[in-house]
């Protein structure tokens, strides 16, 4: 019984850990239909966010919760107004564009932080599970991922800026001609996606040690489960992080970590091969 309540925590802890590093990718992706091979150093970012702040003395849950997101998302900004502005509808030219700044991304923070990984103390100890230990800081991961998971869901169905979002994104020219400027609202969501990565980042930093090269563990996965979400952005991250997850965590327990991402690997290739427009393109299409 004690290890069954372990499997069960470390599954929810591997969930919402996979939710958390895809919902800004999947407001990207998913409402913008931009192919952000950067993704993975917008949450590096926000993981040296967290911790350079922390290293000159800022309270570590300021820095990964409010500063983290917060430079991301003034990057993401700058960003799209010198970069991905002038790439909408140019698919090929906006990976490789973001495929570009993610190397000098990379190159950058390498130069001015070297190689080493860096570490961000875990500002929580363990728990008992029965006869196991486990991190209490995994709930802190699980809050964060449900936290931004359902504050994005109220902004895009209760706001009026969420409305905005929506129908600017379904047809910029009907938003254009009621007076909404289109350019503000793309630049306005690709800032928004950046801060939620920034966020994971940030969150995941006591976790996953800092290195300039941390985001390549993570885009992988973040693209996976965007793609066996489909074009819902949150109830598609919500069930197919909560599927690959449960896969991988499962799968890893009774064998190595590497066997669980190969399993959720295959996991993603059958159920694109039979969901090819995943799960909410062919279930749940009115959720959002």
């Amino acid at each position: 019984m004690d290890l069954t309540g372990l499997l069960g925590f470390n599954v929810l802890v591997g969930i919402g850990t996979l939710a958390l590093i895809t919902v800004g990718l999947g407001v990207i992706y998913g409402m913008m239909k931009i192919i952000n091979l950067a993704h993975g150093e917008f949450m590096m970012l926000g993981a040296y966010a967290t911790y350079v702040s922390t290293a000159h003395g800022i309270n570590i849950w300021i820095a990964m919760l409010v500063i983290s997101p917060l430079f991301v998302g003034l990057v993401g900004l700058v960003v799209e107004r010198t970069l991905i502005r002038f790439l909408y509808g140019r698919m090929i030219d906006t990976m490789l564009a973001t495929w570009g700044l993610s190397l000098g991304l990379i190159g950058l923070m390498t130069s001015i932080f070297g190689n080493d990984p860096r570490g961000v103390s875990t500002p929580l100890h363990s728990f008992a599970i029965g006869r196991y230990d486990a991190s209490l800081y995994g709930i802190v991961i699980i809050l964060a991922a449900c936290a931004s998971l359902i504050g994005l869901f109220a902004m895009l169905r209760m706001t009026r800026f969420g409305l905005i979002v929506r129908a600017t994104m379904q047809n910029p020219n009907m938003a254009a001609a009621l007076g909404v400027a289109p350019p503000r609202i793309y630049m306005a969501t690709f800032a928004l996606g950046a801060a939620l990565a920034g966020l994971a980042g940030g969150v995941l930093a006591p976790i996953s040690g800092v290195s300039p090269v941390m985001g390549a563990a993570f885009i992988a996965k973040a693209f996976i489960t965007v793609l066996g979400g489909g074009a819902a952005i949150v109830t598609g991250t919500a069930l197919a992080s909560t599927i690959f997850g449960f896969i991988n965590e499962i799968v890893s327990f009774k064998t190595t970590p590497v066997i669980g991402e190969v399993a959720l690997l295959l996991a993603a290739v059958v159920m694109i091969r039979i969901l090819p427009q995943g799960i909410t393109g062919r279930f749940l299409r009115r959720s959002l």
